[in-house]
């Protein structure tokens, strides 16, 4: 496998939404089953926009999306400009393979190195074990449950609430005491 991380692209909504539709992926979305394509183009589409803070990425092999994922403004209040959401989703083929650890490394780079992230934020189901173990793996620890989150395939359904703290957050460099005159 060639496995290549790179921005998502508009042309990627049809991948996204048969990954997103498939029955072994969107019952572990926080997303409703039958993905619009267009819905994601528009989303891709805003990936771009001048001003947008949000970062989503894709892990391709040979031109074929493996699994995408992102970052995401918590909203415009002021006090909370320093804290993300993140979404990851990895195809079914490519589960167990490091393609969840490369787009992860990524986003963690990206928020900590460039983005100005102190905070990452993230939802996953309970009984989401897979994913609860990278998300620890990356640092996220968590934070609460919601009983009764979400409505997942007619059963309601409890969520974690994990987050992670970047481990060194940029400090302003010392200055130099001037000389006295």
């Amino acid at each position: 496998m060639t496995l290549t991380i790179r921005r998502c692209q508009p042309s990627d909504a049809p991948a996204i939404v048969r990954m997103a539709g498939d029955a072994a992926i969107y019952p572990n979305l926080l997303q409703m089953p039958y993905p619009s394509e267009e819905r994601w183009r528009k989303l891709l589409e805003g990936n771009e926009v001048s001003g947008n803070t949000d970062l989503v990425l894709a892990a391709v092999d040979n031109d074929q999306l493996l699994a995408w994922a992102g970052l995401h403004s918590v909203g415009a209040a002021l006090r909370r400009r320093h804290v993300m959401s993140l979404g990851i989703t990895v195809g079914r083929e490519a589960q167990g393979r490091g393609v969840g650890s490369a787009l992860m490394q990524a986003l963690i780079d990206y928020a900590d190195q460039w983005g100005q992230v102190l905070r990452i934020e993230l939802t996953v189901y309970t009984d989401n074990h897979k994913a609860i173990r990278l998300y620890r793996r990356f640092g996220f620890e968590e934070e609460g449950v919601k009983r009764a989150f979400a409505l997942r395939d007619g059963v309601y359904v409890d969520a974690l609430e994990m987050a992670r703290l970047h481990p060194n957050p940029p400090r302003l460099p010392q200055r130099a005491n001037p000389e006295p005159d």
